[in-house]
């Protein structure tokens, strides 16, 4: 009894259908978005789609994983969080247990689920699949459990973002330049 669309992406496809949906989608929204993702190393168009609704006046919660099974793609990943912390973007820290969950509300109607995580190796290496819902109802439950991430996570926060060594940094930056490939 509800709406739904399936995508498929990945190597065999001719454009990047999950983050063409994933930016599309967040262009489009008015109230708020919610990502859930293990892994999160943005390319240009996504990390600006994200930054525009952010200054637009969209509410936008990014929610990772504080424990990580890449060290890697940890590093590269938190190399994004000030200058999206900068644009008015909400990091949640998940801190229970790792979280591998991947989910996208947009406003109060549209919920997307699948195995695409929003980085590069999602968008044009592996074969992902995304499950496009239609439903103010199945939205609010996946909100009921973005709320329970909430309850469980930290808040990044600018200030002691920025107060992490140079070191650490460092770090974050040089694999940064090796996203595309994480």
């Amino acid at each position: 009894s509800v709406c739904a669309q399936i995508l498929p992406s990945g190597p065999d496809f001719a454009t990047y259908t999950n983050q063409c949906l994933f930016v599309s989608l967040i262009h489009d929204a008015k109230k708020q978005v919610v990502i859930t993702t293990p892994y999160f190393v943005p390319d240009d168009p996504l990390l600006q789609a994200l930054q525009t609704a952010s200054y637009s006046g969209v509410e936008v919660h990014l929610i990772v994983s504080e424990k990580a099974d890449n060290f890697l793609v940890n590093k590269a990943q938190r190399s994004y969080y000030e200058e999206l912390l900068e644009a008015g973007v909400r990091i949640h820290s998940y801190h229970k247990n790792f979280l591998h969950a991947k989910h996208l509300t947009i406003d109060d109607f549209i919920t997307v689920v699948g195995s695409s995580n929003m980085d590069n190796r999602s968008f044009s290496l592996l074969s992902e699949i995304s499950l496009v819902l239609y439903d103010k109802e199945v939205n609010e439950r996946i909100k009921r459990e973005q709320q329970s991430y909430f309850k469980n996570s930290k808040p990044i926060l600018l200030e002691s973002w920025q107060k992490r060594s140079k070191v650490e940094k460092l770090v974050e930056a040089w694999l940064r330049m090796l996203g595309p490939l994480l």
